[in-house]
């Protein structure tokens, strides 16, 4: 089997590199190997490589920034989409696409299923909703949310520099969602992938917090393994208190129950999975 990874030097990209299964012939290109905004250069890469599988683990993520910058999200996560999708379809490979829980406005009481109304609040949430249509029914695409990992930009990271560096951190308590540990995501693509699993799917960890219980976790963990010296005071804020230029929605857990039947079991609770993240960060640096 051959593989085709678009995207390579995100998180969610090295985790795939990290995570594909022995005898795998992978092709890693990060934005510099592939611009998949250029349509010719789409088309000739996946014409010369001729995958049996593409992921495209290139997004714009900057949620706040995509507010004042429409056309440059909509070019990353929606147009590009298409031409990876088309090119993926010319030679008969299966295309897997990564989207998001800022598809839905945050209104619903219970768990997102995958087929639950969309509606998002911002430039984000949109573009990665075109970008979902674009993929076509013959996709596998798996909505997640809360991405991190040991390497990148993300809510962990920042955390453990603002602990390091402040006497108290502000948190948001009041938006609810599920952290997720890259590579379990990548190792999950991974397997429902080589199943040939289509359509719409979610998975993130198990369970469910605020960023706010998402912050006090982080710190528990890291003093237990010497990554902090020493605690400060974690304040649970609203949501009113920390404006942004893009609405966030309020609730975003996702109903992960198909795809966890899929894989033969739930995914670990995303405090366990931090628990790994860390301890990764202490072993390597």
């Amino acid at each position: 089997m051959k593989a085709v990874i678009v995207g390579a030097g995100g998180q969610l990209g090295r985790s795939l590199v990290a995570s594909a299964p022995s005898g795998v012939m992978l092709v890693a290109l990060d934005r510099a190997g592939l611009d998949v905004r250029d349509e010719v250069a789409v088309r000739k890469c996946i014409e010369k490589e001729r995958p049996n599988l593409l992921f495209n683990a290139a997004a714009y993520t900057a949620v706040d920034k995509a507010e004042g910058d429409e056309e440059a999200a909509r070019e990353i996560n929606a147009r590009s989409v298409g031409l990876l999708a088309d090119a993926a379809h010319a030679v008969g490979s299966g295309f897997v696409h990564v989207s998001t829980d800022f598809v839905f406005d945050g209104k619903a009481g219970s768990p997102y299923l995958p087929d639950a109304p969309t509606n998002p609040l911002g430039v984000y949430g949109q573009t990665k909703l075109e970008g979902e249509r674009l993929a076509g029914n013959a996709a596998l695409i798996v909505r997640t949310a809360w991405v991190y990992a040991p390497q990148g930009g993300n809510f962990v990271r920042t955390m453990l520099r603002l602990m390091a560096e402040r006497p108290e951190v502000r948190v948001v308590a009041d938006q609810i969602g599920t952290p997720t540990y890259a590579p379990a995501l990548a190792s999950a693509l991974w397997r429902l992938a080589k199943d040939g699993v289509a359509g719409m799917h979610h998975y993130t960890d198990a369970g469910a917090a605020s960023w706010y219980d998402f912050a006090v976790a982080i710190q528990e963990e890291a003093l237990a393994l010497g990554l902090l010296a020493n605690a400060v005071p974690v304040i649970p804020i609203g949501t009113d208190e920390f404006p942004t230029p893009a609405r966030r929605p309020s609730y975003s857990v996702l109903d992960k129950r198909s795809t966890y039947t899929h894989l033969g079991g739930a995914a670990p609770h995303w405090r366990e999975n931090l628990r790994l993240m860390l301890k990764e960060i202490k072993d390597n640096g």
